[in-house]
């Protein structure tokens, strides 16, 4: 198994991509500490200690990162507000950075002192192809804040890359999840925008939690050694066109 003692933290693993990370992580051997804001979204996630956790607390967050110890932290807590940039708020934005920036920040300042310390560790943090990469209409505020994701990601993996720390983003593009099917049922014609949300991928489909979890992976194990400070685009081909 590929991550067989390691300890691994990830954040919003109840569902979606995080969880499908968590089980996957726990597959390949890892001690999996999972982590929710909703903790009964996290039952039933077997082979991993699982707890609630608010990722903007910082004090909270630094302090149950420092006991877990993690030689892979996996920051996936994150929301997608729609909208043009005429349509979007102050509180909006300022509530998408701190949940899809500033938790990413404050998870890698507290993992960083031990890893640093352990001689290693991997960072895996969950941008998206809507962000520096692509534009996707209606999604200004989403985008701006997963294009921060990679800029911290490049900027931390090359400070630390001579301590034998890795830090990758993975830029997801639509993936199948529970809160992808609320933002469809949001826009009032569930069907309508489903089929719109499929015709953009140039594969004919959406992606996969597990697909993502696959990646995820690769980029926790020592089989990606050689790789830091990389944008992973995993997206049927949307960035290709």
């Amino acid at each position: 198994m590929r991550l067989t003692g390691k300890r691994a933290f990830i954040t919003a693993a109840g569902q979606g991509i995080g969880r499908a990370i968590a089980e996957a992580y726990a597959r390949e051997g890892a001690a999996v500490t999972a982590t929710d804001l909703n903790a009964d979204l996290l039952e039933g996630l077997e082979g991993a200690e699982t707890f609630a956790l608010d990722v903007t607390d910082k004090a909270v967050l630094r302090r149950t990162i420092e006991a877990a110890r993690p030689d892979i932290l996996v920051n996936c807590a994150g929301f997608v507000h729609s909208g043009t940039i005429l349509e979007a708020t102050d509180d909006e934005f300022d509530f998408a950075f701190g949940l899809n920036v500033r938790s990413q920040f404050h998870a890698m300042q507290a993992a960083l002192p031990g890893m640093i310390e352990r001689g290693g560790g991997s960072i895996v943090n969950i941008a998206s192809v809507a962000s520096s990469i692509v534009a996707a209409p209606n999604r200004c505020i989403y985008g701006a804040s997963k294009a921060a994701v990679i800029g911290l990601t490049k900027s931390v993996a090359l400070d630390y890359v001579t301590h034998g720390i890795r830090v990758n983003a993975i830029c997801p593009g639509t993936v199948d999840s529970p809160s992808l099917h609320d933002r469809l049922r949001a826009m009032g014609d569930y069907e309508a925008a489903y089929n719109a949300f499929v015709a953009r991928q140039p594969m004919g489909r959406i992606g996969t939690a597990e697909e993502i979890a696959q990646l995820a992976i690769y980029l926790g194990s020592d089989e990606s050694a050689f790789t830091t400070g990389q944008a992973h685009v995993i997206d049927g081909g949307w960035a290709t066109g």
